[in-house]
C-alpha cells in the first residue's frame, strides 16, 4: 500500500518532535526512536526538560525493574495538577458546549481557582489522600475540575461512563470502595433530557457510598444528605505525592467477568498522555483539541490532562455528534476554531451516508491534525475522512493502545509518510513487535502485538486483582506484554491493526482479521456497516458469519446477501467466503462508537453475554439473538 500523506515543512520545523530530536542531536527519526527505547534515562530527562515538568523532588531513575511490576521515576515527588496549570494565566484552558449551544469557558487562572475550591471542599467533607471518588459526569467543565481536584488532594478518581445505568455504576463504586460520588443531575442528548441523578442515587445506595455531590445542570432539587457541587467551599493547594502514588482508577469492560480496574499514578498516565499528544499529534501551546469521547473512557482523561499539560485549549462536548443535524461535529470545529479533531472509525462510517455537504458547509480551515482511535479502519471510510474532512491535506494520526497503556502503543509521527489505515511508528518510548505463535518477531505476517520493555504510563495492575492482570498481559510469553491485538508489520515499518486477537477468524487453517472481511464487504455500495465473526464448523474448524447494516434505500434479500458474500470472496479468496450474510438494523456499539464483535458472536451463538453496561444500544443484541 502506498503512502497517502507526506511530511510538509509546517508539520516538521517547530514541532515538538523536531525540537526534541534537535535538542538530543538527532536528524533521523528511526535513530531517535531507538534511543527512546534503549536509553530511557536520557530520553525521559530530555522529555522532562521539554515539558518543563514541575518536580518538587527530582526522581532518581526513570525506569527501575522489569515486567510485570516495574517502578517509574523512583524517589520523585510531585502532583500532576501542577503540570496541568503551567500555561499563562489568561490563556483559555477549557471550553464547554452543551447540545443546546450553551458555551462556557475557563482560563487557566480560573481553572486553578476552581480546582483549589473543589479540592478544599472535598477535604472539608472528609475526603482524604488515597480515598476513591467516583466521577459520574459527561464531558463538562465540572468533569475536568473534579478530575483535577481529586488528584490535587491526593485522592483517587474513578471516572464512570455517563451512559451507565445504576447497576453498572454501582459495580465500579463498590469495587473501588468509593468514599464519595460526584454526579451531574443530567444533560441533553438528542434533544431529550437525560436525568442522571436518579441513576446516581441508586448507584450510591447499592454501593453504600457515603457522600453524593451533585452538579445541577438541569436544576433538579437535592435530597437530604446530598451536597451541591457549586456550593463547595475551601481552598487547597495540590498536595505533594510520590511518583507512583495512584490518582485514577479507571475500569474497562470485558465480555466476561467483572470490570477490570486499571490503576494509574501521578507520574504515569498524565506524562504518557502529554508525550503522545506532543510527539505524535503535535498539539502546540494555544492550539485547540476536540476529541469526541466521555470521561468514563480513557480518552476523556487523556484529552483533558494531555491538552492542559501542553498548554492547549480542550473543548468538552456532552451532546450527540449528529444532532440536531449530521454536521454538528464540524459546526463545533468552525465555531471553536479546532486545530486537532479526534473521531472513531465507526462514527466516520455513520456520517458518510449523510453526504459530503454535511461536512463541507462548515469552515474547517483551522484544522491541522486529524486523529482516530478505538478500532481498526476500513479503507473506504478512511479515505473519506482524509479526502472530505481533511481535504486531502491533513494527516490522520491513527492511534492504538488502551486504558491499561495510558495512551498509544502505535501511532503516526508527522515527520514520516503515512499509509492509509496504518501506523508509521511505535510511540516513542515503546518497543513494540509483532510476534508469531512461538513469540518470535515477524515481518510481513499476522501475529500478536506485543511490547518488550516497560514504559511509564502502563498500569500498576488491576485493582485488587493481581492474578487477573498477570493472566491478561503476561500469560502468553514470559516478561512480554501481549496486548491482545492482531497486527501486521510491513517491510516499510508500518504497523496495521487487524482486530482483537480473540476476534481472529481461523478458517481452514488460515488466520484473518475481522477488519479484512469487513473492509471487503464495505466495498459493496449497499453496505453501511459490517461485523465479521467466526462460528464453529465441522470441516473448516471455523466459518465466517457476516452481519451487515444496510444504507438507506436498500432492503435485505437473499440476492443481496449473495452479492456481499461474493465481494468478500473476490477480495480475500473463496475459502474466506462468508458462510452466511445476515442483515441487522444495527450493531452493538459503545457510546464512542466501537463495534463489540465479541458481543455479536456470543449473542449469535447463545452464549453468556457478560458485561453489557458500556453498550449504547443493547436492543441491537436482541436482533442478533433472533437470527440464531
Amino acid at each position: 500500500m502506498t503512502h497517502i500523506w507526506h511530511p510538509k515543512d509546517p508539520y516538521v520545523e517547530g514541532s515538538h518532535l523536531w525540537r526534541m530530536m534537535t535538542a538530543l542531536g538527532f536528524s533521523d527519526y528511526g535513530a531517535f526512536h531507538r534511543y527512546s527505547v534503549e536509553e530511557p534515562e536520557g530520553f525521559y530527562r530530555a522529555l522532562m526538560v521539554h515539558l518543563a515538568w514541575p518536580w518538587r523532588k527530582p526522581y532518581e531513575k526513570a525506569i527501575e525493574g522489569e515486567f510485570p511490576f516495574p517502578s517509574f521515576f523512583t524517589g520523585g515527588r510531585l502532583n500532576l495538577v501542577e503540570a496541568c496549570l503551567q500555561a499563562p494565566k489568561e490563556a483559555l484552558a477549557l471550553v464547554f458546549e452543551s447540545e443546546d449551544g450553551t458555551v462556557q469557558g475557563l482560563t487557566y487562572e480560573a481553572l486553578e481557582r476552581e480546582v483549589a475550591r473543589v479540592a478544599g471542599g472535598l477535604a472539608a467533607l472528609g475526603v482524604e489522600p488515597g480515598d476513591r471518588v467516583g466521577l459520574f459526569l459527561p464531558m463538562s467543565l465540572e468533569a475536568a475540575i473534579s478530575l483535577l481536584a481529586v488528584a490535587a488532594l491526593g485522592g483517587i478518581a474513578v471516572p464512570i461512563f455517563s451512559g451507565y445505568a445504576a447497576e453498572a455504576a454501582a459495580v465500579r463504586l463498590k469495587d473501588a470502595k468509593a468514599k464519595a460520588l460526584i454526579a451531574q443531575d443530567g444533560f441533553l442528548r438528542r434533544g431529550r433530557r437525560v436525568e442522571l441523578l436518579a441513576e446516581a442515587r441508586k448507584a450510591r445506595a447499592l454501593a453504600e457510598t457515603p457522600l453524593l455531590l451533585v452538579v445541577q445542570r438541569l436544576g433538579l432539587p437535592l435530597e437530604k444528605g446530598e451536597a451541591a457541587f457549586h456550593e463547595l467551599r475551601g481552598s487547597l493547594a495540590p498536595r505533594e505525592v510520590a511518583s507512583m502514588d495512584p490518582f485514577m482508577l479507571i475500569y474497562t469492560s470485558g465480555t466476561t467477568g467483572r470490570p477490570k480496574g486499571t490503576v494509574h499514578y501521578h507520574a504515569g498516565f498524565p506524562l504518557k498522555a502529554a508525550l503522545d499528544m506532543a510527539l505524535l499529534f503535535d498539539l502546540r501551546a494555544g492550539e485547540r483539541l476536540f476529541w469526541l469521547t466521555d470521561l468514563g473512557w480513557m480518552m476523556g482523561p487523556w484529552a483533558i490532562l494531555g491538552g492542559l499539560i501542553l498548554k492547549g485549549t480542550v473543548l468538552l462536548y456532552e451532546g450527540a455528534p449528529d444532532f440536531p443535524h449530521p454536521g454538528r461535529v464540524f459546526e463545533l470545529v468552525e465555531k471553536h476554531r479546532i486545530t486537532h479533531l479526534g473521531l472513531s472509525p465507526t462514527l466516520v462510517r455513520a456520517l458518510i451516508p449523510h453526504g459530503e455537504e454535511a461536512v463541507r458547509r462548515f469552515d474547517r480551515s483551522s484544522l491541522r491534525v486529524l486523529g482516530s482511535t478505538g478500532e481498526p479502519w476500513n479503507l473506504e471510510p478512511y479515505l473519506w475522512f482524509f479526502r472530505v474532512v481533511g481535504e486531502d491535506r491533513l494527516p490522520i494520526v491513527n492511534y492504538s493502545g488502551g486504558t491499561e497503556v495510558a495512551g498509544g502503543i502505535l501511532g503516526n509521527v508527522l515527520l514520516r509518510p503515512i499509509k492509509p489505515m496504518g501506523f508509521n511508528t511505535a510511540a516513542p518510548g515503546i518497543q513494540a513487535e509483532v510476534l508469531d505463535e512461538r513469540g518470535r518477531p515477524v515481518v510481513g505476517q499476522v501475529g500478536e502485538l506485543a511490547v518488550l520493555r516497560p514504559w511509564p504510563g502502563m498500569t500498576k495492575g488491576f485493582w485488587q486483582d493481581e492474578g487477573r492482570y498477570l493472566e491478561t498481559y503476561f500469560g502468553r510469553f514470559p516478561k512480554v506484554w501481549v496486548h491482545g491485538d492482531l497486527a501486521l508489520l510491513d517491510e516499510d515499518g508500518h504497523f496495521f491493526i487487524l482486530g482483537r486477537s480473540d476476534d481472529t477468524l481461523k478458517v481452514a487453517g488460515k488466520r484473518v482479521g475481522p477488519a479484512e472481511v469487513e473492509t471487503a464487504a464495505l466495498a459493496h455500495t449497499a453496505v453501511k456497516e459490517a461485523a465479521a465473526i467466526g462460528v464453529p464448523h465441522e470441516v473448516k474448524g471455523e466459518a465466517i458469519v457476516l452481519f451487515v447494516v444496510l444504507k438507506p434505500g436498500y432492503a435485505p434479500d437473499p440476492h443481496l446477501a449473495e452479492e456481499v458474500a461474493e465481494k468478500v470472496a473476490t477480495a480475500l479468496g473463496r475459502p474466506l467466503r462468508p458462510e452466511r450474510v445476515l442483515f441487522v438494523p444495527d450493531l452493538p456499539k459503545t457510546r464512542n462508537a466501537k463495534i463489540m464483535r465479541r458481543v455479536v458472536r456470543r449473542a449469535y451463538l447463545g452464549e453468556e453475554l457478560g458485561d453489557l453496561s458500556s453498550l449504547e444500544n443493547p436492543e441491537a443484541v436482541e436482533a442478533i439473538r433472533k437470527l440464531r
